[in-house]
């Protein structure tokens, strides 16, 4: 799918202003459980969706993972219910936050184990390959699922095997509060691809073209039969590892640093080189901000889940 600078702007402030009105449900009370926001890392998910094939490619996320959400085109109140607890949620208000998912519109969710979307995706891809569907499976994690176990017998099996996975590192260089310089030997997480056979690679994962370029081309190389590709994306996140988070490990000034060269930012250059406007690049946001406050508002308005439902699906009848 092609899709202009104009278009991941757009969806980019979709998941900023989403992100930042459930920060503010979440700090009201309105949200219960543990909320991980997306804030500056936006670029990754809105330029890897245009990359892919929506039609059949499945996506697998990380639970910060409203962002994937969003830019695979889930239905923003249904999206705001289920994080607030409300039946008629995207999963009937039981999966919250970190758990919610999307099959309608191939995503197929969050986990809140750590690296758990990896073998998900490569068990999504071998399938691809017997049911005639010849899907691509996109799987994003955080640096900290690198040294998960799981995540290694993953990208183990899917070079082993040449399945059709793009395992997406989102890079926002803490590995939930410990800098990944604390966490590892070798900080170009890119080049463990090496060891597995396939083919690793480093992005600017701030610039939402770039990761669809790069997206684009793992996904075309792994349609082709040439197996899993490792995308570094590199990032930072503007906001705690989770609503709460205080950040007394980040050092002075490091946010204020980030926000320079932020997504959105990064963007917004771009589209004044090509043309636009300030005035249009605004329209944008207040378009997108109105959008998510009228998603949010009906949302709010709408009953809670029933408890008397809460086993439904977990039993077999």
């Amino acid at each position: 799918m092609t899709e202009s600078l104009l278009d991941h702007y757009r969806v980019m402030w979709r998941i900023r202003l989403f992100e930042e009105k459930t920060r503010d449900l979440k700090v009201r009370g309105d949200v219960s459980g543990s909320v991980h926001l997306c804030i500056g890392q936006e670029a990754i998910a809105a330029g890897a969706l245009g990359g892919l094939n929506r039609s059949v490619d499945v996506v697998f996320s990380t639970y910060r993972g409203h962002g994937y959400a969003i830019a695979s085109g889930s239905d923003l109140t249904a999206l705001f219910a289920e994080i607030l607890g409300r039946g008629a949620g995207l999963n009937g208000g039981r999966g919250g936050s970190a758990y919610l998912s999307d099959p309608d519109n191939n995503f197929f969710g969050e986990n809140s184990i750590v690296g758990a979307g990896a073998p998900h995706a490569v068990g999504a891809a071998l399938a691809g390959l017997f049911d005639g569907s010849n899907r691509v499976a996109l799987s994003a994690f955080g640096d900290g699922a690198m040294n998960q176990g799981a995540v290694h017998e993953a990208m183990n099996m899917a070079g082993a095997f040449g399945l059709p996975v793009i395992f997406l590192l989102e890079n926002n260089r803490y590995s939930e509060l410990t800098p990944i310089t604390a966490m590892v030997g070798d900080v170009e997480l890119y080049q463990r691809a090496d060891s597995y056979g396939f083919e690793g690679i480093q992005i600017d994962g701030n610039d939402p073209t770039v990761v669809l370029d790069a997206v684009r081309s793992a996904r075309d190389r792994a349609a082709r039969g040439g197996g899993p590709t490792l995308i570094e994306a590199m990032t930072e996140r503007l906001v705690g590892h989770y609503v709460g988070d205080v950040q007394q490990y980040r050092p002075a000034g490091e946010i204020d640093d980030a926000k320079t060269r932020e997504p959105l930012v990064i963007s917004a250059q771009k589209l004044l080189v090509q043309g636009f406007d300030d005035v249009e690049l605004k329209s944008v946001e207040t378009q997108e901000r109105d959008r998510v406050a009228s998603a949010a508002s009906a949302a709010l308005q709408l009953p809670f889940a029933d408890p008397a439902t809460a086993l439904e699906f977990v039993y077999d009848s």
